[in-house]
């Protein structure tokens, strides 16, 4: 998930990320893989970390930044016990075999947004109709979303001239005009934007296709091996993410601790984590709690996806094949 200017992130302060030379006996290592680099977007987890949510439940905890792709393969193969992975990775990835479970919501509303400038008169997705619309490229989560998006409307991307940054350089072309659209993230390019006094209109597909957002996930062994763990990781990190959402200066703190530069803009920062806080919950999870995963929802986004062109999605597979909500707190 491509997110916001920082640092990579290598480790917290001893003290802070149990980055000792060896685990404390007792203790369960526990490896997680995030964005590809630092960001306030992951307040939560660096929040529970310098708090001690994550120690105090017997975990030694490191977080590590690794791109979306590789991170779903890492934690397949166990090297990662956990990741922030896109569940419209998820889906190909299970249907290649790649054994992993997503075991937690983290954004309940699906990220990926197409993005207009307000007075541009293209407001929903039948206007994308001749437009020229910028995306990263022809995959992953925005690639979904867009064709979600033209399906709805009765278009395809045939209709539209797609028009690749695989920079991630669309949100400049839109504020330049060289697209009259572009993909992006709700917490993220929106933002940007409108610090710029550009005025924007979103697409969301929630509406369309719930597709599911990104969340935790884990592989079948590390499942199998460390339930208790995992468990303890994820009510560590629903926990900060509910104190985040009542005070978000603990999560700006948090972050500005891991990469100081950052705090050079608190006001944009702040701005990011709260579109970021905004799009944890959605109907489902304010019914069932932070972290609740609607298997009606991935059933649809299977069924969706298992139709978009060049799809891997297996005919058979289903959301047992996907989600494990054994690890959530008890409701």
């Amino acid at each position: 998930m491509r997110r916001w200017i920082g640092l990579t992130l290598a480790c917290l302060l001893a003290a802070a990320c149990g980055g000792a030379a060896s685990p404390t006996p007792g203790v369960v290592p526990l490896k997680v893989g995030l964005g590809f680099m630092t960001s306030v977007q992951f307040a939560h987890f660096y929040y529970a970390q310098q708090q001690g949510y994550y120690r105090a439940a017997g975990l030694d905890v490191t977080l590590e930044n690794k791109s979306d792709p590789e991170l779903i393969t890492l934690v397949g193969q166990g090297a990662l016990d956990l990741g922030l992975g896109d569940g419209t990775s998820v889906i190909p990835a299970v249907s290649q075999g790649i054994p992993v479970r997503y075991v937690a919501t983290i954004y309940a509303q699906f990220p990926n947004v197409v993005i207009a400038k307000s007075d541009s008169g293209i407001a929903t997705p039948a206007d994308l109709a001749g437009t020229k619309v910028g995306t990263p490229g022809k995959y992953g989560s925005s690639w979904v979303m867009l064709q979600a998006l033209l399906s709805y409307a009765g278009l395809t991307p045939d209709d539209i001239e797609v028009v690749l940054y695989p920079d991630y350089g669309q949100a400049i072309a839109l504020a330049q005009g060289a697209v009259d659209a572009a993909t992006g993230f709700a917490n993220n390019e929106p933002v940007v934007l409108a610090r710029q006094n550009i005025q924007t209109t979103l697409m969301r597909v929630d509406d369309i296709v719930p597709l599911p957002g990104p969340g935790l996930i884990t592989g079948t062994s590390t499942l199998s091996a460390k339930p208790d763990a995992l468990r303890a990781f994820v009510a560590a990190t629903l926990r900060a993410m509910e104190e985040i959402r009542a005070n978000p200066d603990k999560g700006l703190d948090a972050t500005f601790a891991v990469d100081s530069t950052l705090a050079s803009d608190r006001e944009g920062q702040r701005a990011v984590l709260d579109a970021t806080i905004a799009i944890w919950s959605g109907p489902y999870t304010e019914t069932h709690g932070l972290g609740a995963i609607d298997p009606d929802a991935w059933k649809k986004s299977i069924d969706f996806m298992r139709g978009l062109p060049d799809s891997v999605v297996k005919a058979d597979l289903s959301p047992n094949d996907l989600i494990d909500a054994s690890l959530l707190p008890a409701r």
